[in-house]
């Protein structure tokens, strides 16, 4: 039996999905196969690591070097960034450019206020404006990754904002980031219904996923009140569950499947004693849920 029959053999038995079915027969007809994916992941990453070179470096010399010289440098590499970004078609290479004048911004800003405080420590409002900076390169130049640094530097303003708020406790934290999730949740289908950028609409309800999943979670820990909080985990881990299920989304249904688990083990293991048999537990369950992840996705992949 030749290896392509074996494949679709294996194929019709559901042993591997059909993406795997052509990359395999690709590969053993010498087809080239696409590393998009991997490349793509391994240069935003080389940025993340080139910005937490020079973060380093800035930390290590900048008594040798001199403000002024890091500064100067700092704002170079930035307006070389966004000239060439508003100077250039939109390509793979302006994507990692403009990534990485996202990044430096942040690093000039965080330098800037941590040896001039010209804002005399208002962090929020360096926050508050990068931010907004942020969110007006990913709709100017369509790009997920800087409008995920937006949202999270947004949420990064929303907790510095509350922490300035008298008499602010953990549980008000906790409440406050639902109310930011809530918020990103609308932002992003008022977004979508007015047809902007719709297809950043994924990236909004995934952070609002998980914000809301996260805090309600923080609440099932607490050791009073946490059977307030529980049911409220249920609701919205099936919320995921069932948006995931009707827009073919697999990843909230491992969201879902995450949340709840930690949830209902928090609340199953306060009755148990002796590390052997929480231990037991995690084991078990732990293989359990990753086997039927294992299974649903590739369900999912069979019928996508």
């Amino acid at each position: 039996m030749t290896l392509p029959s074996q494949l679709d053999r294996w194929k019709e038995q559901g042993a591997i999905t059909p993406e795997q079915h052509a990359l395999l027969t690709g590969l053993s007809r010498d087809e080239p196969c696409s590393l998009f994916l991997p490349l793509n992941f391994l240069l935003y990453a080389g940025v993340f690591a080139l910005i937490g070179g020079l973060g380093w470096t800035v930390q290590t010399y900048a008594a040798q070097l001199g403000d002024v010289l890091v500064v100067t440098a700092l704002t170079a590499i930035l307006a070389g960034a966004l000239w060439y970004c508003f100077t250039h078609a939109p390509t793979m290479v302006l994507d990692y450019v403009l990534y990485l004048g996202c990044l430096t911004w942040s690093l000039e800003l965080a330098y800037i206020e941590t040896h001039f405080h010209l804002l005399s420590g208002q962090w929020d409002n360096y926050l508050l404006a990068t931010a907004c900076f942020f969110f007006a390169l990913a709709y100017r130049f369509d790009n997920r990754f800087v409008l995920s640094l937006a949202l999270s530097t947004l949420a990064g303003w929303f907790g510095i904002t509350i922490s300035r708020l008298p008499g602010t406790q953990e549980p008000a934290y906790r409440q406050y980031a639902i109310l930011y999730g809530l918020l990103v949740a609308v932002a992003g289908i008022a977004l979508r219904r007015f047809a902007i950028k719709p297809h950043f609409f994924g990236t909004w309800l995934n952070v609002a996923a998980n914000v809301l999943l996260a805090a309600v979670l923080s609440g099932v820990f607490e050791r009073d009140n946490y059977l307030l909080w529980f049911p409220l985990l249920l609701v919205g881990c099936g919320a995921a569950l069932a948006y995931g299920l009707a827009q073919r989304q697999f990843v909230f249904i491992a969201y879902a499947a995450l949340y709840g688990y930690i949830g209902v083990s928090s609340i199953l293991i306060r009755g148990m004693s002796g590390a052997t048999a929480i231990l037991s537990y995690f084991v078990v369950t732990g293989i359990a849920m990753l086997v039927t992840l294992i299974v649903v996705a590739r369900r999912f992949g069979r019928e996508s």
